[in-house]
C-alpha cells in the first residue's frame, strides 16, 4: 500500500497547497510527508511540485499526475466498498462535519450509541459554523442548517426547521417590539448577524404577505458562532435569527421574546452532503442512516 499512501500524499498536497495541512489529514508528520513525495518523483522521474521556503506550486507535469491519481484513488475507494459491501462487519474512520449547534445538540451525543453498535468505526468529527468544503478537508459527509444549493455531492435532507426572531425582554424594553422585517430596518434594530471571513453583506430571508424577501439588517455585534449570538440576545444586546429548536427553552422561560411575527423568518433544511460514489462505502451509509433517524426523532422531541 506504500504507492497508494504515496499517491494519497500527494493528492492532498495537491489539492490544499501546503505540505503540513496534507501531513496533518493523512495523520502523518511533515517528514513522513515530504518523503512520500520524494519517493514518488523517484519513481516517476519528473518533479511533482515547485518548492520554495514560502510556498509550493504543482508543476505541469504534477498538474497532469494529479487527474490520473485521483481516478486511481475513486477506483479504489469503490473496489474497497464493493468489497466491504458484502461483509458484516465495516471498519475505518469517517470523518464528518457539522454546525455547532447541531452537532453539541444531536451528533455528538448519539456518536457513543452509534460506536457500540458499530465498535469497528472510529468517528472524527468537526464542528463549526463556518463553510464546509468536503473536498479540500477531506470529509465523508458534511452536516448542514441552511438552504441546499446546487452541488456536485449528494444532499439527504433531514427535516425542514423552522425559525424565529427574538430577543431578550430587556433588549426590547429598551428599543421597542418590531412587528415586521421593515421596522427592523426603519428602527435601525441591532440585529445579531452570523458571519464569516470575506463576507460582504449579509440579509434575513423573511416571509411576508408579498412571499419571501430580503432584508439587509445591521447591528453592532457579529460572529462565526451562532451560540455566541444566542449568548449576546440573552444579555440583551440585540435581536438574533434561530432555528426554533435552539432557542424553544429560552422562548418558554421568557428569557427570550419572539419579535416580527408578521414577517418570520424562512425556514431552513437540516440536511448532509456526501460525495458522489458509484459504490457508496457501507460505513458511511450506516452512520448517515443513523443519524438521519436520530435526528428526526431529536426534533419530534423539541417540538412538543
Amino acid at each position: 500500500m506504500s504507492y497508494v499512501n504515496q499517491l494519497k500524499v500527494f493528492v492532498r498536497i495537491y489539492e490544499l497547497g501546503n505540505m503540513s495541512a496534507a501531513a496533518r489529514d493523512q495523520r502523518v508528520s511533515p517528514a513522513v510527508a515530504s518523503s512520500r513525495i520524494a519517493e514518488l518523483e523517484n519513481h516517476l522521474g519528473v518533479r511533482l511540485f515547485n518548492r520554495t521556503t514560502r510556498s509550493l506550486q504543482a508543476t505541469e507535469q504534477g498538474r497532469l499526475f494529479y487527474e490520473g491519481a485521483n481516478k486511481i484513488l475513486r477506483a479504489i475507494d469503490e473496489a474497497e466498498a464493493t468489497v466491504a459491501e458484502n461483509t458484516q462487519n465495516p471498519r475505518g474512520s469517517i470523518f464528518v462535519a457539522a454546525p455547532l449547534g447541531v452537532g453539541r445538540r444531536f451528533i455528538a451525543p448519539a456518536v457513543p450509541d452509534f460506536k457500540r453498535q458499530y465498535p469497528e468505526i472510529d468517528v472524527r468529527l468537526r464542528l463549526s459554523d463556518r463553510r464546509i468544503d468536503l473536498t479540500e478537508e477531506g470529509l465523508d459527509i458534511a452536516f448542514f442548517l441552511g438552504v441546499p444549493e446546487d452541488s456536485n455531492h449528494r444532499i439527504r435532507t433531514v427535516a425542514e426547521c423552522p425559525r424565529v426572531l427574538c430577543a431578550a425582554p430587556e433588549y426590547l424594553e429598551r428599543k421597542g417590539l418590531p412587528k415586521s422585517g421593515q421596522d427592523l430596518i426603519n428602527d435601525k434594530h441591532d440585529c445579531l448577524t452570523l458571519r464569516f471571513p470575506g463576507t460582504k453583506e449579509y440579509q434575513w430571508h423573511l416571509t411576508t404577505p408579498d412571499g419571501p424577501k430580503r432584508f439587509a439588517v445591521t447591528g453592532p455585534f457579529e460572529s462565526d458562532d451562532g451560540g455566541v449570538l444566542t449568548d449576546w440576545a440573552l444579555n440583551g444586546h440585540g435581536i438574533v435569527n434561530k432555528p426554533v429548536f435552539e432557542v424553544s427553552k429560552h422562548i418558554k422561560s421568557g428569557a427570550l421574546i419572539v419579535v416580527s411575527e408578521e414577517t418570520p423568518p424562512s425556514p431552513v433544511f437540516l440536511g448532509c452532503l456526501y460525495p458522489h460514489k458509484k459504490h457508496q462505502d457501507p460505513k458511511v451509509r450506516l452512520f448517515i442512516d443513523y443519524m438521519v433517524a436520530h435526528c428526526k426523532t431529536a426534533l419530534e422531541e423539541r417540538a412538543r
